[in-house]
């Protein structure tokens, strides 16, 4: 059977029933389309008692249109990366009902009961599990997917699962390339030219960058998320759910971890010049700065209990060893993290958190609090002994400026 789109409301709604069991023949079923993303189709089907989400992947770019082709094994792929985090790390993701690779699409359950913990952070609320979910999120999913678990026919079986070449180019090139040289993709608020310019001839910066995209060439650790950022976390007062896997392949631990942190940074960065008072603004600064420090103290612990109780290899399991990996594991972290936040300042895909501050040079000055933290991450990651060190420096930078 050839690809076809869903062109009409029929269309999806006979796609739902026949690949989940929620509704029957009798329900009367409506659709909106509720994608805000670059790449695919998201819709929503209900009931007066049921919901679900039909997501759709097109031969291209959504945004942009068959002049920019991608590939639609994505889709399968972030249909295997669900079901294989909801076995790692239970209750965490949407569950999916069902995929057709022939219609290159998904039925998964709808999470409407969370909202965007993007949102969550420029409103400044302050979600008590959120921080300690995602650590063990990040911890479950990449120690099962990792050699410190895995058998090697197992793990070199989950690396062949997820090769997914183009969507990994298009990463390749958005954090390692673009915001590190005058490219057309690239974003600058005119405020900031002079600082992308002087960012552009930094040679230590980019030699730094290319060790970190060496590392997301060919370091296959652990089957990643690998577009972890905010808009991807969903929450509410119970926990998260982590949504759109579709960028997964093997790759290194670090990644993952870098990206979530870089975005609470991202957020400390938009509320130096968000609406409301300073001490309330000031506070929450504060309270991301404390939740970075719970997402690293709980992937930390947990991911090393993970190793001393269930790593079968010996020399994998020494105390120096693992003190050693961490140690590395950290550094790399902290790199990515920097990573993101100049792409996400300077490159093509800015984030709301600074974005949606209206006053051009307000917005400048929590670019460049953006762009400043994102070198301190590349140049210094290897200095920072624990994750307490970081946000002392972040704070020292802001109580400086």
């Amino acid at each position: 059977m050839s690809f076809e789109k869903f062109n009409t409301d029929a269309d999806v709604t006979a796609f739902a029933r026949q690949h989940s069991p929620l509704f029957s023949d009798q329900d009367r079923l409506q659709v909106e389309e509720i994608g805000d993303g670059n790449i695919n189709f998201v819709y929503r089907v209900f009931s007066d008692s049921n919901s679900l989400i039909v997501k759709q992947a097109l031969p291209y770019i959504r945004v942009i249109g068959e002049g920019w082709p991608l590939s639609q094994d994505r889709i399968r792929i972030e249909c295997e990366a669900l079901k294989l985090a909801a076995k790692n790390c239970q209750s965490v993701v949407p569950e999916v009902y069902g995929f057709a690779a022939e219609q290159c699409a998904i039925v998964m359950q709808d999470i409407g009961a969370y909202g965007s913990l993007r949102s969550a952070l420029i409103e400044r609320q302050k979600l008590p599990l959120v921080a300690e979910g995602i650590g063990c999120f990040l911890a479950d999913t990449l120690f099962y997917t990792s050699d410190l678990y895995l058998g090697s026919i197992e793990k070199k079986a989950l690396v062949q699962q997820f090769i997914n070449p183009d969507l990994c180019k298009i990463s390749e090139e958005v954090f390692f390339w673009d915001p590190y040289c005058d490219h057309e993709r690239n974003n600058v608020n005119g405020l900031l030219r002079s600082d992308a310019e002087q960012l552009w001839q930094d040679v230590v910066l980019k030699r730094e960058v290319a060790r970190l995209k060496a590392k997301f060439l060919n370091q296959a650790e652990a089957l990643l998320h690998a577009d972890l950022h905010s808009g991807s976390v969903f929450a509410n007062q119970s926990g998260i759910k982590v949504i759109d896997p579709e960028f997964a392949f093997v790759g290194p631990i670090g990644f993952d971890i870098g990206l979530i942190i870089a975005n609470y940074l991202l957020n400390l960065s938009g509320q130096a010049n968000l609406p409301g008072e300073q001490t309330e603004r000031s506070d929450y600064q504060q309270w991301l700065l404390a939740s970075i420090e719970t997402i690293w103290d709980t992937f930390d612990q947990r991911f090393r209990d993970h190793i001393q109780q269930e790593t079968q290899e010996p020399s994998l399991k020494l105390p120096e060893y693992i003190d050693w990996y961490m140690q590395e594991l950290l550094a790399d972290s902290l790199g990515y993290a920097g990573t993101e936040m100049i792409r996400r300042t300077i490159g093509v895909a800015h984030v709301d958190d600074v974005e949606s501050i209206s006053d051009p040079k307000k917005r400048a000055d929590s670019e460049r609090l953006s762009l400043v933290l994102g070198q301190i991450l590349i140049k210094d990651r290897a200095g920072f002994r624990n994750i307490d060190q970081l946000v002392v420096r972040v704070r020292e930078l802001m109580y400086c400026r």
